[in-house]
């Protein structure tokens, strides 16, 4: 996989406690690198990160991301080979109640671990993973490319935005010399779903916890359409973009957009339904409970264009969306049905599932 690129390469995760952060972390494992956690919390009550005691297998830090000073010392220390960029507050809801403490995390986060590397004197790679929300979001029904207008309405959007600019800024600032020991990108993706996401006001945990509970979840608009993906499709992209980038300084500035293809847009009420055939009802309970005023600006419609993935990294999403939500409940009706016994080797049988199909395409980073 990924021309074992990163067997036995040290390879930095920031975020790593938080649900994508363990599945990166995970598939890394599997992939033979050396992993260093940064996170500066567990985010969840449970949480991935525990349940697949991740911690006794990486080489965790519990560093505040903004805390210029302590990452330094840790990126000094250990010189990772490659960087993946995750840490973030990551919930629009919870942007309008702490719009600062959003700001400071997603922005200046991302800055600190630019500025670390502008001093570094060792090469390393890094991908700087932001949000498909990074978008000026005009509700058309077409995928939003690479070079569309950032922007945002909502103090996430305007983060994630921000976090891109900072981005950009550094590269062409500091890193674009082709003989520069440092290559980075960035990376744009969201709606991801799949088992060990707990994060407050996502859809697929929201109704998780309902039904776990014997309870009806509550929706806010289920109208709203999104590119619902499988969290490996974006991790698979991340790794893509990666390796690549290691290889080739050419790609070094980039921005790419990682999301399923074009007609897997559904509505929040068809993934609720295709979840709810793949989990274990004890009953007849009413599942779904519609709300319709949110208190705040959301997004109704927002879509990606990943044809530059496809012409430079020759990546492709793997997963059709029925297959997307059968590996998300499963891994939930596992948690729940065995209290978490052995999950990491239920999470690595899903990696090695999706790795599979992936060679039946004839993906390159299967190679």
């Amino acid at each position: 996989m990924y021309n074992n690129i990163y067997k036995d390469k040290t390879v930095l995760v920031t975020g790593n406690t938080g649900f994508k952060g363990s599945w990166l972390t995970t598939w890394l494992l599997e992939l033979g690198a050396n992993v260093i956690g940064l996170s500066d919390r567990i985010p969840t009550d449970p949480a991935m990160f525990e349940v697949l005691e991740l911690a006794k297998k990486i080489d965790h830090h519990m560093i505040d991301v903004t805390n210029f000073q302590e990452v330094k010392k840790i990126i000094q220390k250990k010189k990772p080979d490659f960087i993946f960029h995750l840490a973030a507050q990551a919930i629009v809801s919870y942007s309008y109640e702490n719009p600062l403490i959003t700001m400071q995390t997603n922005i200046l986060g991302t800055a600190t671990i630019l500025e670390v590397l502008r001093i570094c004197d060792h090469p390393c790679t890094a991908i700087m993973i932001t949000s498909d929300k990074c978008y000026e979001n005009v509700e058309w029904t077409w995928g939003y490319r690479e070079n569309d207008r950032l922007g945002g309405k909502d103090p996430y959007s305007a983060s994630k935005a921000g976090a891109e600019i900072a981005f950009h800024t550094y590269h062409h600032s500091f890193f674009s010399n082709k003989g520069s020991l440092i290559r980075i990108a960035s990376a744009r993706a969201g709606n991801v779903i799949g088992g060990g996401d707990w994060a407050p006001s996502r859809i697929v945990p929201d109704c998780i916890r309902a039904w776990s509970q014997e309870r009806s979840v509550v929706i806010r608009r289920p109208a709203s359409t999104r590119p619902w993906q499988h969290v490996l499709e974006p991790i698979s992209g991340y790794l893509t973009l990666g390796k690549n980038l290691y290889e080739n300084n050419v790609l070094a500035g980039e921005s790419y957009n990682f999301g399923p293809a074009s007609d897997q847009t559904f509505m929040v009420k068809q993934l609720i339904d295709e979840i709810a055939l793949n989990w274990s009802f004890k009953n007849d309970q009413q599942r779904v409970t519609v709300q319709e005023e949110t208190g705040f600006h959301e997004a109704g419609l927002l879509k990606l264009n990943c044809d530059k993935a496809l012409h430079d990294l020759k990546w492709k999403p793997v997963l059709g969306f029925p297959d997307a939500t059968r590996l998300t409940a499963s891994w939930y009706n596992i948690y729940y049905n065995t209290q978490g016994k052995d999950l990491y080797k239920f999470t690595l049988s899903q990696i090695e599932e999706y790795e599979t199909f992936a060679k039946k395409i004839k993906l390159e980073w299967t190679q």
